[in-house]
């Protein structure tokens, strides 16, 4: 039996995750949360030259903390981290977090992408992102929009308008796989300035156009970066229901790189601050330990290139954009 999409292709698909985002379309930003039904194991690789992030230490396997209570993806730069601190105080609220003597402590591991330069007013006199990050949270649900919604509300990429994407995956072993993304990279998610994706190889049910690579295109092999240093990076979720440990999340998330590499061109440069966490709900052992990691560092690949082809692909034109939106051309 080939890998399938799950009933919504989205990283809910995975039993026991939900996600929320909140987005402001006058600044031109947003935040994306991902919440367990319980705590779940993470794992984080980053092969970005110019990361923003905040709490990816504790996701070392020789840590104290092994399970975190949820991961949060943000537009805003610096400032967006921001959003992980509404998340927590959210999370306060409801009872979760991780028992420390005399107190909850919430666990929320986050990256940011740099949407500064989107066009959108950064004159504001508060950070708006510990606010959107509790009303992402306060709006986790396992349905959500793609395309220009939560933390892809002003993502660019190097010439297209980029988006927050997502896709899933059932495997044959019964496992399930989800991506989540904000693809704001320098790099292209087209081939040339045209319409087919870099990721069109991995595409399932026409999910992005079902349009293919073209016939007999010749790649740029000496790409100009389109954006300033600092100004691009795209964070990324990969989830599954199996049972896994920190180092073999970490390993999925690893693997799951791959996928970045295969839908956008070029992709982990200095000027970018790729990043991709791992989840493991653990809901199912594995059979096979070695098997089924190599089953699922594929998945988890294939869904993160069809991801961000679901972003791109997603995301709608809006009065004053700096880029076109893919759907207009």
């Amino acid at each position: 039996m080939a890998m399938r999409p799950g009933p919504r292709n989205l990283i809910t698909d995975v039993p026991g995750l939900r996600v929320g985002q909140a987005q402001d379309h006058a600044i031109r930003t947003g935040c994306t949360v991902l919440l367990g039904e319980a705590p779940f194991t993470a794992g984080v690789n980053v092969m970005g030259g110019a990361p923003g992030t905040r709490e990816t230490d504790l996701l070392a396997p020789d840590r104290l903390v092994q399970q975190v209570d949820a991961l949060v993806l943000s537009g805003g730069s610096v400032y967006g981290l921001d959003a992980a601190s509404g998340v927590v105080d959210g999370l306060r609220a409801m009872g979760r977090g991780f028992g420390a003597p005399g107190a909850l402590v919430p666990i929320v591991p986050g990256a940011i992408v740099y949407d500064l330069n989107n066009g959108g007013a950064k004159d504001w006199v508060e950070n708006p992102y510990k606010a959107l990050g509790r009303a992402a949270l306060d709006a986790v649900a396992e349905d959500f929009a793609l395309g220009t919604a939560g933390a892809g509300t002003g993502a660019m990429t190097g010439w297209l308008k980029g988006g927050l994407g997502s896709a899933s995956a059932r495997l044959s072993n019964g496992m399930t796989v989800g991506a989540l993304v904000a693809v704001n990279a320098l790099g292209s998610p087209t081939v040339g300035r045209g319409r087919h994706f870099w990721a069109a190889p991995w595409e399932m049910a026409g999910e992005f156009g079902g349009l293919g690579l073209p016939g007999g295109f010749e790649p740029d092999h000496e790409p100009l970066p389109g954006k300033a240093a600092g100004q691009a990076t795209t964070i990324a979720i990969v989830a599954t229901d199996a049972v896994l440990s920190q180092a073999q999340a970490t390993r999925m998330a690893t693997a799951a790189q791959d996928g970045m590499a295969r839908a956008l061109v070029p992709s982990h440069t200095l000027l970018d601050g790729d990043l991709v966490f791992a989840a493991a709900t653990g809901a199912r052992a594995l059979a096979d330990p070695v098997g089924d990691l190599y089953l699922l560092g594929h998945a988890a690949a294939v869904c993160l290139a069809r991801a961000i082809a679901r972003g791109v692909h997603a995301a709608r034109p809006m009065p004053g954009d700096r880029q076109p939106a893919w759907v207009t051309l």
